[in-house]
């Protein structure tokens, strides 16, 4: 495949990874004659029975680079492109130079603490920046991890986990979850509902083996490894390695808790309990120096993703020069809609954010116009991952038709569940929980032929918080009931109950 050239730009020149979900060449740039890394994703590969199709797996891929290249730090790869051809997904991205960490730790053996410290810092400050998107990494792990000549990190395969892990594709048709067990979370490992907590998790992992030199999970089988992750305690590192200090410990058991509540609240979190271990400022420590990385702005910016969720957002300014001038609201409406039909979800998001007061002014707050220009606002940011924003005009939404219909309104009863959505999106599993459970009656009593199936996905969502939440029994209880009832519903063979059933077997089997 040497020579194949991608997008009638970029020429494969040297395989340097391949795996399950596809393969990694070093590329040249014919256009502006640059060393490029292209990452080729065959859905095929991973769409098992019950899963996306091909198709959905590409648009879904092709959102998520979209997503994704909104972070900018400058511990992450840069993406430089994305699509389609033929038969492979491929991503290209900026060629980092170095090793990847798994090597780095073979190659210094025992790794020092104080490398490890400033190591675990910077993958805080590029999980702060990707959690405040928000994004969830979710196969965070040594491999994913480049070390470059000056010892700053860089994390590869930003939202590609996301994309082959999708909500109704937790297992591959082997039965197996995707991802890597040794890194993967209690609640991931479950097909439970993911989120910032359990990247901060993998985090623990790998800081657990940088310390200790061994992941605090193994076994012969997968099985075996996520049994563990889930019922048994990890071994405290300063039993292997006595000269590491007694904070960094309970940091690392910190971070590995079964229950997601346990862990630390953030990455920022974590990054403020590693800075008082880094060595002082200027001592050189190695090719690993600390004081290279963490001068501003490469740290964390504080209380980043605090402040973006009480902060009320200001809709960012068009793109288009011509939109900045908008007053006929008519025109901008269709522009949005051409914006919308050529994929430019992002520009769309800025013109309806702009025109809203505009047409508030023009037609009225309240006016059937208005309702529908925020109700095509709220759903254009869902669609362009911007949940944090999307949450506060679904809740407004819901309110105005609940005081005008009453609370079992169906609109209203959409927006909530809506809203609901971005809160686990946005990684509040017991909030998103408690409003699920709180709209489940209403979806119950309406079930009838149009709700039956949004009524079963509500259900699926409640039980993998519950699994997300470390409630397994009542997640098992809520999964083993809605596959009966989804059974009945779509028969044996329908991807719904398929999906829905390898879970619960799952389950039983690592419970077992």
């Amino acid at each position: 495949m040497s020579g194949r050239v991608i997008a009638d730009r970029y020429e494969l020149s040297t395989l340097i990874g391949q795996g399950g979900m596809g393969q990694v060449w070093t590329a040249y740039d014919q256009r502006l004659d640059r060393r490029v890394a292209v990452k080729l994703l065959r859905p095929d590969k991973v769409a098992g029975p019950g899963g996306d199709s091909s198709a959905e797996l590409r648009r879904r891929f092709v959102r998520e680079c979209r997503v994704t290249a909104q972070v900018d730090h400058p511990g992450l790869v840069t993406v430089h492109d994305a699509g389609s051809e033929g038969e492979d997904l491929f991503l290209v991205m900026q060629h980092v130079e170095g090793s990847d960490l798994a090597d780095h730790i073979a190659e210094h053996d025992p790794y020092p603490w104080p490398w490890a410290v400033a190591a675990a810092a910077q993958l805080c400050a590029v999980l702060c920046a990707v959690h405040a998107v928000p994004i969830v990494h979710r196969d965070l792990k040594p491999r994913n991890i480049m070390v470059k000549p000056d010892g700053t990190l860089t994390v590869l395969d930003l939202g590609v986990a996301s994309v082959m892990d999708s909500d109704t594709t937790r297992l591959t048709h082997t039965g197996s979850p995707i991802g890597s067990p040794a890194y993967m979370a209690p609640e991931q490992a479950m097909g439970g509902a993911v989120g910032p907590y359990t990247d901060l998790y993998a985090l623990g992992v790998l800081l657990h083996e940088l310390l200790s030199g061994t992941v605090p999970f193994n076994g012969t089988t997968v099985l075996g490894v996520l049994h563990r992750h889930l019922y048994e305690p990890p071994l405290p590192v300063r039993q292997l390695r006595p000269e590491v200090p007694e904070p960094l410990e309970a940091l690392v058991l910190r971070l590995l808790a079964k229950d997601p509540q346990h862990r630390p609240a953030s990455a920022q979190e974590v990054y403020e309990a590693l800075a008082p271990l880094l060595p002082v400022r200027g001592v050189p420590s190695g090719p690993l120096d600390p004081t290279r990385p963490f001068l501003r702005p490469h740290a964390p910016w504080p209380d980043r993703a605090a402040r973006a969720a009480a902060a009320p957002e200001v809709p960012r300014q068009p793109r288009e020069p011509q939109a900045a001038q908008q007053t006929d609201v008519a025109g901008a409406v269709d522009d949005v809609k051409r914006l919308l039909g050529e994929g430019r979800i992002t520009q769309a998001v800025d013109l309806l954010g702009a025109i809203l007061p505009a047409a508030a002014v023009q037609h009225g707050e309240h006016s059937p116009i208005v309702r529908g220009l925020r109700k095509q606002y709220a759903a254009t940011l869902m669609d362009d991952g911007q949940y944090r924003r999307a949450l506060p005009e679904l809740r407004r939404l819901a309110d105005e038709r609940a005081a005008e219909s009453g609370v079992a309104d169906p609109a209203s009863l959409q927006f909530r569940y809506e809203a609901a959505q971005c809160l686990e999106q946005l990684g509040e599993p017991a909030a998103a929980l408690a409003e699920y459970r709180a709209l489940l009656p209403f979806f119950e009593n309406r079930y009838v032929s149009g709700d039956a199936d949004l009524c079963l996905e509500l259900r699926r969502r409640i039980g993998h918080l519950l699994l997300a939440l470390g409630d397994h029994a009542a997640a098992h209880d809520m999964l083993a009931r809605l596959l009966h009832d989804a059974e009945r519903r779509h028969g044996i063979g329908h991807p719904f109950p398929a999906e829905v059933r390898r879970t619960v077997q799952w389950l039983g089997q690592v419970r077992g």
